[in-house]
This record gives C-alpha cells, sequence and structure tokens, in this order.
C-alpha cells in the first residue's frame, strides 16, 4: 500500500476511530485511515458512505465526536480550515473556488496578501508562484482573468492556490467532473510529478477508472464505515465496485442479441442558433435528429453548447434561429414551444441542475415530485390542490425508483443527491415520455445509483422512446447511446455510430480536432 521511498516514513495521515453524528445518522463509525507520505490514496463510496465527511474532518469543516487525527507522526486538533492550512493540508473542491472578475494572480494571494500594498503584494507573490509553477508543472497565465482560462487551467489554479499556501497533502474533490479526456490526463501527470517531490493526495471520486490508473491505494467505505482498504495492485473495477455497494454491478455497455431497431422520427430540430447576453454564440447552426428506439449521446467539454441545446429543446429558451419539429407540430424561432407544450407533445426533461431546475429544495418531495405537471386533472381542481393524489403519487415513485428515505414528507433538501436525481427521472419518465431530454443524469451519484438511472433510460428507449443524452462522462456516452454527437464551440464537431466511438476519438471531437 506503500510507495518504496515512503514506507519508511511517518504517514502523512492519519486517522484512528473517527466518529461522526449528524442527529440519528451515524456518519462515520470507527474510521481508521492511514495515509503513507508521497502517495496517491483514493477514497471512494456510495452517496452517504461518509467519505466526504471524513474528508471535511480532516480539513476542519466538521469536528469529529471521537477519533484522533496525526499529521507526519504528530497529533492534531483541527477547529477550522484555517488550522488545517497551518498544518499543512489543502483542499480543492469539486465546484472551483475562484472569481472569475480577478485575474490568476490575485485569485492565488486573494485572502493571503505578503503586503498592505498591492503593487508590491503582488510583486511578491509573483516572485514565489513563478519557481513553485516551474518546479509542479502547474503553468497558469498569471495575468490572465479567470473567465478567460480554459477548464483545464482553472483546475490547474487551484491546485497552485493550495501549494502557494504551504499544503503538502492535498484533497482533491471529483478533480475531473468537468476536463475532457486529455485534460484528464495532463492533470494525472502533474499529480504525479507532484508524488515524486513528496506531496500526499487524497483522490475523492466516483470515476474507479481513474482510481486504478492514478492511486497507490485505496479506501473503500459503506454505510459510514470502511470496508476495504486496500493497495491497488490487490484490487481490481469490480471488486471496488463491489465493495462499494455489496453486490455485483454492471455499468457497462449491455449486448444485444441483435441491433435494436430504430423507428420514425421524434424530433427534428434544424440550424439552432442562439447567443447570451454578451452576444456570445452559444448554438451556432446545430442540427439534430431524435428517432423511436434510440439514446442520442451528446459530448463535449463543458460550455460548448451542450446546456444551451437542452434548454432551447425544452422550450427553456427561444433560439435566435431555426426550427423544430415534434410529431406534427412545427416551431419556429418567432413562435417557439414552451416547457408545458413540450409536456404536452410527451417531451420531458432532466435538467442538468437538479437544485437550481429540478427541484424547489424546500418543498417536501411529494411537492418536487410533480413540478410542471401540478395543472393536471389528476393533481388540480378549479386551482385547488389536490395534496392527496400528489402525495400517493410520490409514494409510488419512490417505490418504484428506490428513493430513499421513502417519505413523501421529507424535505427535498435532506435527500442525498443521488436520490434527489432519482425523484426528479421518475418525475420525468414514469409519464412515458415519447421523447427524454436528459442532462449531466448521474452527476454527483454513487455507482449502486447509476446503475438503476442507465437501466430506467434504455427500459425508455426499448419501449420506443427517443432519449437525448447530455454527459461530460465519456464512460456514460459509451456504455448507452446508439450513436455520439459531439459539440464543440456551439457547433456540432462530429457524429459517429457507437460502432466507431472511443475515448480517444471523442477526445478528440471535443478538443475541435479530426477524428483521424
Amino acid at each position: 500500500m506503500t510507495t518504496p521511498s515512503a514506507g519508511a516514513l511517518a504517514p502523512a495521515v492519519l486517522m484512528r476511530g473517527i466518529d461522526k453524528r449528524f442527529g440519528a445518522v451515524q456518519a462515520n463509525r470507527a474510521v481508521d485511515l492511514t495515509v503513507p507520505k508521497g502517495s496517491i490514496h483514493g477514497i471512494v463510496g456510495e452517496n452517504g458512505a461518509g467519505k466526504s465527511t471524513l474528508m471535511s474532518i480532516l480539513y476542519g469543516f466538521y469536528q469529529a465526536d471521537a477519533g484522533q487525527i496525526s499529521i507526519d507522526g504528530r497529533p492534531v486538533q483541527i477547529h477550522g480550515s484555517s488550522d488545517a492550512i497551518a498544518q499543512g493540508v489543502g483542499m480543492v473542491h469539486q465546484h472551483f473556488m475562484l472569481v472569475d472578475t480577478l485575474s490568476a494572480l490575485d485569485n492565488v494571494m486573494l485572502g493571503a496578501e505578503p503586503h498592505w500594498q498591492l503593487t508590491k503584494a503582488r510583486a511578491m507573490v509573483r516572485a514565489r508562484l513563478e519557481p513553485l509553477m516551474q518546479a509542479s508543472g502547474l503553468t497558469v497565465k498569471l495575468d490572465a482573468l479567470v473567465s478567460e482560462l480554459p477548464v483545464g487551467e482553472r483546475q490547474r489554479l487551484e491546485i497552485l492556490k493550495t501549494l502557494y499556501r504551504g499544503a503538502h497533502i492535498l484533497i482533491l474533490d471529483e478533480p475531473t467532473a468537468v476536463l475532457t479526456p486529455a485534460e484528464t490526463e495532463a492533470l494525472f501527470d502533474t499529480l504525479r510529478g507532484l508524488r515524486k517531490q513528496g506531496t500526499t493526495v487524497l483522490l475523492i471520486t466516483h470515476k474507479l477508472k481513474e482510481i486504478m490508473a492514478l492511486c497507490d491505494a485505496v479506501t473503500v467505505m459503506r454505510a459510514g464505515a470502511v470496508v476495504l482498504d486496500s493497495a491497488i495492485t490487490a484490487t481490481s473495477l469490480d471488486g471496488l465496485a463491489e465493495a462499494m455497494v455489496g453486490r455485483r454491478v454492471n455499468l457497462g455497455r449491455e449486448k444485444s442479441a441483435a441491433p435494436l431497431e430504430v423507428g420514425p422520427v421524434l424530433v427534428e430540430a434544424r440550424d439552432l442558433a442562439w447567443h447570451d447576453a454578451l452576444g456570445v454564440p452559444r448554438l451556432d447552426g446545430v442540427s439534430i435528429t431524435l428517432r423511436a428506439g434510440e439514446i442520442v449521446g451528446v459530448a463535449g467539454v463543458s460550455g460548448n453548447g451542450q446546456s444551451e441545446l437542452l434548454d432551447v429543446l425544452s422550450g427553456m429558451h427561444a433560439p435566435d434561429a431555426g426550427t423544430l419539429q415534434v410529431g406534427a407540430q412545427h416551431f419556429d424561432a418567432a413562435h417557439w414551444i414552451d416547457p408545458g407544450r413540450a409536456r404536452a407533445l410527451r417531451v420531458a426533461h432532466v435538467p442538468e441542475d437538479r437544485h437550481l431546475r429540478g427541484l424547489v429544495l424546500p418543498f417536501p418531495a411529494w411537492e418536487s415530485a410533480v413540478l410542471g405537471y401540478q395543472t393536471r386533472p389528476r393533481y388540480s381542481l378549479r386551482g385547488w390542490m389536490k395534496q392527496r393524489a400528489m402525495h400517493d403519487d410520490c409514494a409510488g415513485m419512490m417505490e418504484r425508483y428506490d428513493v430513499r428515505p421513502r417519505n413523501p414528507a421529507l424535505r427535498s433538501s435532506k435527500f442525498s443527491g443521488g436520490n434527489q436525481q432519482k425523484l426528479v427521472l421518475a418525475r420525468e419518465a414514469l409519464p412515458e415520455p415519447q421523447v427524454l431530454l436528459v442532462g449531466q443524469p448521474t452527476r454527483g451519484v454513487d455507482i449502486g445509483a447509476i446503475e438503476f438511472i442507465h437501466g430506467r433510460l434504455r427500459a425508455l428507449r426499448d419501449a420506443g422512446g427517443a432519449v437525448l443524452l447530455v454527459s461530460s462522462e465519456l464512460d456514460e456516452i459509451l456504455a448507452l447511446s446508439d450513436r455520439v454527437i459531439v459539440m464543440n464551440a456551439g457547433r456540432v464537431a462530429g457524429e459517429l455510430p457507437i460502432e466507431q466511438c472511443s475515448e480517444s476519438a471523442l477526445g478528440r471531437l471535443m478538443a475541435g480536432a479530426s477524428v483521424h
């Protein structure tokens, strides 16, 4: 479980007997964790397994109810993130903690200014950063605004920030969620280089292939406890998945006995164009066709028009130009479909951001379970809500889609991310739409819920529906899609049948290059 150079040293991180309870929920149960210096250690588990709580205790967001923490062989008390930083522990969050309107240099020194005079402070910080960038390989345009930096460079900037503050222990939370395959490999090269220099990395991720490719050892948590602690060389993808869920899991592509029959065109969009409030073209001549009995995957780095495509097709936005045919109904830019009309035409939408658009977090689950459908006769009588019908249907959704806990009265915000996602998917898929537009269906979702959600999408396709799947996870695109569209800079960069798809081919198209 250790690298040869780290074996004789005191562990960088030693956590013993960590307990943490939130009310009736035991988030951590007597957790032990040992991470050698100069190693990369994976922390994996389902949503609610306790891995994020454990790392939050190490970084000072929470304090343990019981247990001890040692850093570099010294017992420490970590009461807040400032204590963690003082001990050399830094954390890079899944959602970047950067100020878009400031330069990269200013973001690094924000909150850690070495001098009251801004010009002198910038010069001092630059003098420290330039050799640090050279030594770590984390090259960043220091004078560029963060809003102008590509996603991969923002990721490097976040890591650079923690190293500037003296971190030699890095906690990375889902660091590749918005990176292309090439950017992911570049990040891995950087982390391997940091490991050689003695930096210790703790990696929280749902992507088990990344654990196998990058880590020296892995800790698997389930129900708040450690169920597997292993060297990478002593485990496998299947072994990790089974340890996480407690049973065998299949996330690969299903093997069909015969090619699926593709039916008639259900949705056809032509020459869609849409500009944002600043006049930047987000969709530029996009055309797409969806047929009955197929899943069409849309791949691309976040911010290349996939989100806007979902918004336009679902009626959330009207385009500046283009046409749309849904069944026998025709729409143009001046008279575009709206979400209510889309539902009436059996076009359902699972939005990318379940918090912003999929749920009203303060609502009880039974209200969130009918959002967008609340005016239907089953749920409304002359403007009065039929709460019993809503409550009963929500209970049925929870049963069929394994939403836990099965409590329709529980506030939507109290469910884990995976259960929130299953509730939104149940609401949109159970009315049996002809077309399901779904964005990032398994973002932040554990491996057991991923398997379930994939099964529901396949079932809708097999019943004769069409699914448009937008996902930043290439494994998901490859596992589910019958054909794949790749978007880059608001345009369709390429379209391939699944038989011609590979991570490298899709990655090249995502980066704006040709397949060959």
